[in-house]
């Protein structure tokens, strides 16, 4: 051990800084990243199927609304009409099966749009199914406005305006269905099928 001249020990000195080790280093991921979801734009087909189907809704829900409106004056048709298909019947028994008649026809009516829109929301949301399953929608409607019709359709330009209105909503509702059925929402669909079926292994695998 070194000494100084005046004989004390001379203790070693410790170095200023010590240097700190490296950080770790990351171990390695064998896990893919997840693939970037790159949704195609919407074909014009689809946009106008869409809009053909909204156009519908409105005209349905205009002889609805219209129907509610003068209600009374359909209770009072209906009585009429109910007393000359069972002739017989008591005037509170009359009354109830006009009643029955008239909001069954209405609700009718309505359940099937809700349907139509509940179809077109799925199908907007890229479910391929959902096109199939408006046509025995469509053609649920027809028979419900046929038989709708005997109750629903008054006499006179009220019911000539009726008639057009649902003849309008028919058309648009073919049309609209007519568009979801074109190649370009067919390939629409197919693309989101292939992105599902590309995106569901990714996730299985993190």
């Amino acid at each position: 051990m070194a000494q100084h001249p005046d004989g004390e020990s001379q203790q070693p000195l410790a170095p200023a800084a010590a240097a700190s080790p490296p950080p770790p280093r990351p171990g390695l991921s064998y896990a893919a990243p997840a693939p970037i979801v790159v949704i195609p734009p919407t074909p014009r087909s689809v946009r106008l199927g869409g809009a053909f189907w909204l156009f519908s809704f409105v005209a349905g829900v205009a002889v609805l609304i219209g129907s509610f409106l003068t209600r009374d004056s359909h209770l009072e048709r209906l009585r009429t009409v109910v007393d000359q298909m069972s002739p017989g019947g008591g005037p509170d028994a009359v009354t109830t099966s006009a009643t029955i008649v008239f909001w069954g026809s209405l609700g009718a009516l309505l359940l099937v749009i809700l349907l139509e829109a509940a179809a077109l929301a799925i199908f907007s949301a890229r479910r391929g199914w959902s096109r199939w399953l408006m046509i025995p929608l469509l053609a649920g409607q027809v028979v419900c406005m046929v038989v709708a019709s005997a109750f629903l359709v008054p006499d006179g330009d009220a019911g000539s305006y009726v008639v057009m209105l649902w003849g309008a909503q028919l058309l648009l509702a073919f049309l609209g269905l007519v568009a979801v059925f074109v190649p370009s929402a067919g390939g629409w669909l197919k693309a989101a099928r292939i992105q599902s079926a590309q995106f569901r292994p990714a996730r299985t695998r993190q």
